[in-house]
């Protein structure tokens, strides 16, 4: 159902190529820590919705069968019936192909410093997010093994949520925030990106607390008398 790339631990970015999923070579001091993709079917089942699609014509089929089918006309519930489960079955097919091709167009990427998701079938996007301003990340676990990891940019820095869908949380309208979808090794994953966040917030205070050194008292070069 999901798919994770090769991992690429403390692995160097190429200096004249980008890694997969990347737009350039990463910059000296830079790894990447974890990459994967999620499937097709997730990204269509989650993401486009495809069983209420499929129960929304079932519905409509039955809809326009059972009253032929109480009266005994079996022959005619079938036939008024035929045209809407035929337009359900290739709307499903439809948004099966949509959701595949998402998944394949789809790479996910934790460094030591940053979250990339290059996103995007007709116009490929690259959204690159450092850790400065990550708010925060939350992880939603599947029974698969899956899950799906929103992130919270700080205020100020705001994304047009229809640039994101479907890599977005659902119903974050006003406040977007970018999510991978349908990750493999949800937990593994997450325990990661935590990890990247907790030792890049301790970077940023120690950068932020100022250093006060005593004053080294060195020889006078003259003296009052």
């Amino acid at each position: 159902m999901t798919r994770a790339l090769s991992q690429t631990h403390g692995v160097p970015a190429n200096r004249f190529d980008a890694p997969p999923g990347l737009p350039a070579p990463l910059p000296a001091g830079e790894h990447i820590l974890w990459q994967g993709r999620p499937g097709g079917l997730a990204i269509g089942l989650r993401a486009l919705h495809i069983r209420l699609v499929a129960l929304w014509f079932f519905g409509l089929a039955l809809w326009a069968a059972v009253p032929l089918a109480a009266e005994g006309r079996l022959v005619e519930a079938a036939i008024a019936a035929g045209p809407t489960l035929a337009i359900g079955t290739g709307a499903v097919a439809l948004l099966g192909f949509l959701g595949w091709l998402s998944a394949r167009s789809t790479t996910y990427t934790i460094t030591n410093r940053r979250v990339v998701m290059r996103v995007g079938i007709a116009l490929p996007m690259t959204l690159n997010l450092p850790f400065g301003l990550v708010d925060g990340a939350g992880c939603r676990h599947f029974s698969d093994g899956t899950g799906d990891l929103a992130l919270r940019v700080k205020p100020g820095n705001r994304i047009a949520y229809l640039h994101l869908w479907p890599h977005a949380r659902p119903w974050h309208v006003t406040a977007p925030e970018p999510m991978m979808r349908s990750v493999p090794d949800a937990a593994d994953v997450s325990a990661i990106l935590a990890r990247a966040l907790a030792a890049a917030r301790e970077v940023e205070e120690e950068s932020a607390n100022p250093v006060i050194r005593p004053r080294a008292r060195g020889p006078r070069l003259a003296t009052a008398s």
